[in-house]
């Protein structure tokens, strides 16, 4: 053979041995997943699909356990204004979980707002726009008064908002002197203050204000969080704010700003509970934040910031008012129904986990 054949011969050897070599490196490179990895990446990727699927199981099961009457238009309704105020306070508690914080004082907010509009407007003689626009004037002072503690004292979310829950809570005793102020006073001198709780029907299922009020404020709140710079500052602070401020983010502000818009919807949760309970009670919502939280985890919001949409906690309020309304109809006692709703902590805080482990 001549040189020029050999050394085409070789070249051509040469070259396959690289094509081969390329294909084992490539097929060594591409990682067998499982079907359950593939299913960790589909819900790192939707995380509003977790809460989904638990509702629509959940109405499933509870539908052939209870009967025809769970999902009769009427009992649904009921689920849906049941949920209203907790779902507000739950979008609130949503903005402040999505960076990384957490407020225990959201419920403390909404109902010392609902006594400050009630004392002004019912006891006082005060407009009631006027006392509505004081109400949430007070709601955004007190979420920036949160926010500036932590932004500017550099105080921990959790001390803080433990803190203001005290004190907010001290205010609204003593601006009530712990006494209710009576619906047929309010109906008297102040009737406007009722507005979300008028209702209409459809179909057998009675809707009020409140319950829509509750879905103009998520749907609000989707568009700011996904189709604004300001909702792309929120999750990047709470995915890693140190990042977030070498990046530009002026992130104090934006933390503020979040601490005040999460004021003023709970002082709109505080004029909608009104409607919703026909009076004003200090001790009313009372386990609100607890509430609000539970409701945010159920929804696949992480609690360590950055991931999960504001709907999730939509549906995560819903799912707690499907649980406890199928358990009711099934004749479940009160004290199982807490003790069901534990569980779904336990196990919604668990997903989370095992989705927040899948590789990038």
């Amino acid at each position: 053979m001549s040189e020029n054949g050999s050394s085409a011969s070789v070249g051509q050897d040469f070259e396959k041995k690289l094509d081969e070599s390329d294909k084992s490196i490539a097929s060594f490179n591409v990682k067998a997943t499982s079907p359950f990895e593939r299913i960790q990446h589909v819900l790192h990727n939707n995380p509003t699909l977790v809460p989904v699927i638990v509702l629509m199981l959940s109405l499933v099961v509870f539908g052939l356990i209870a009967g025809g009457k769970f999902f009769s238009a009427f009992n649904l309704s009921l689920i849906l204004q049941q949920v209203s105020i907790i779902g507000i306070l739950a979008a609130a508690q949503s903005l402040i979980i999505i960076t990384a914080g957490i407020d225990l004082s959201v419920a403390a907010i909404m109902v010392l707002m609902s006594v400050v509009m009630g004392n002004l407007a019912v006891f006082m003689g005060v407009p009631t726009v006027l006392a509505l626009f004081v109400g949430m004037a007070g709601g955004v002072g007190a979420g920036l008064m949160n926010g500036w503690f932590i932004t500017r004292i550099k105080l921990p979310p959790f001390i803080t908002t433990l803190g203001t829950w005290s004190i907010f809570y001290a205010l609204l005793l003593w601006l009530s002197g712990a006494q209710s102020i009576r619906g047929q006073d309010i109906d008297t001198n102040a009737p406007f203050l009722k507005f979300f709780g008028e209702s209409f029907n459809i179909g057998g299922a009675r809707i009020t204000l409140s319950a829509i009020l509750m879905i103009l404020v998520f749907l609000a709140l989707w568009y700011m969080l996904n189709k604004t710079a300001w909702g792309r500052h929120v999750y990047a602070i709470g995915d890693d704010k140190e990042a977030a401020e070498l990046s530009g983010i002026r992130t104090d502000r934006t933390l503020l700003s979040v601490y005040g818009l999460a004021g003023f919807i709970c002082a709109l949760g505080g004029w909608a509970s009104i409607g919703r309970v026909g009076s004003i009670s200090p001790q009313s919502f009372y386990e609100g934040n607890l509430d609000s939280i539970t409701a945010v985890v159920i929804g696949g919001i992480s609690l360590f910031g950055g991931r999960g949409s504001i709907m999730g906690a939509l549906f995560g309020a819903l799912i707690v008012g499907v649980f406890r309304s199928g358990l009711r109809l099934s004749g479940v006692d009160v004290l199982w129904q807490v003790f069901a709703i534990g569980w779904l902590i336990i196990i919604a805080v668990a997903i989370d986990q095992w989705i927040r482990r899948v590789s990038a």
